[in-house]
């Protein structure tokens, strides 16, 4: 892959850091990373990425975009309003840089596509906010041997935590079960900042970046966490479950299985004050 004058000026920012260089952003622009949700994590994510480079970034959603939605995903206009997440944000990357393709998937996620749809690509990051698909999404990712960046968010706090599947904790190790109804409210009932996705959301795209350029130190078997009100970050220690139904030394889930439990967008990780 040889850069045109035009890429070379692009991603000059790129290039001249000693971690990056030439070959670190031809790393870059062969990737390919897959974003299941293109709403509030989904869109910075999308963003930072295209506009780092990533060559090909898949968008898994089924929704249409909604008034209430631009509080916080940026990557849709008032004019994208009833139009679907997964076209209105290719098209804001193609407007972005030219260079990325975007393959839209305008489906919901679920036991029977994941696998296909996980196979296509390097690299999954979950944007979702509700539990039935993060359980989801990470045992796609295990089973198709993905890293894959998860993270959370509700009202002011957040939470980031990456997963390389086989080798770190999976987010069954630390959340074996969905809460039960009604213990974790929904975005609707309690609300959440519209400016913590977009921080939250960009650290998964750093998060992913790091991955592809095989630089620092993930955020392997430690949880990340944000409480903007205090503008403070707490990391908790997580390590993989011997027991663990998914990963674990005797596993008992075999194949993927969808839980149903329809809350939304933090993890159970308001019970973690280690």
């Amino acid at each position: 892959m040889a850069f045109t004058e035009e890429q070379l000026v692009r991603y000059s920012r790129h290039i001249i850091l000693t971690e990056v260089g030439g070959k670190g952003q031809k790393k870059i622009g062969q990737a390919k990373v897959l974003i299941v949700g293109a709403g509030g994590l989904g869109s910075p994510i999308a963003l930072y990425l295209a506009a780092a480079g990533v060559g090909t970034i898949g968008l898994i959603d089924a929704d249409v975009v909604d008034l209430s939605n631009l509080q916080r995903q940026i990557i849709h206009h008032t004019s994208d309003i009833g139009r679907p997440k997964v076209l209105s944000a290719q098209e804001k990357i193609a407007a972005l840089n030219p260079d990325v393709q975007v393959l839209p998937y305008q489906e919901n996620l679920s036991a029977e596509n994941a696998l296909r749809i996980f196979s296509d690509f390097e690299y999954i990051i979950d944007g979702t906010d509700n539990f039935p698909a993060k359980f989801l999404i990470n045992d796609a990712a295990y089973f198709a041997k993905r890293p894959l960046i998860h993270a959370g968010i509700l009202r002011f706090e957040g939470q980031i935590f990456t997963i390389l599947p086989g080798a770190s904790a999976c987010y069954r190790c630390i959340f074996p079960e969905p809460p039960p109804a009604g213990v974790v409210p929904s975005c609707q009932e309690a609300g959440v900042l519209g400016a913590l996705a977009g921080f939250i959301g960009t650290l998964q795209g750093t998060e992913v970046l790091k991955l592809i350029l095989g630089i620092g130190k993930p955020l392997t078997d430690r949880i990340l966490k944000y409480d903007a009100l205090r503008t403070q970050f707490r990391e908790v220690p997580i390590r993989r479950n011997p027991d663990c139904s998914l990963c674990g030394m005797h596993p008992t889930i075999q194949t993927i299985e969808v839980q149903e439990q329809p809350v939304c967008e933090i993890d159970p990780a308001s019970s973690l004050h280690t």
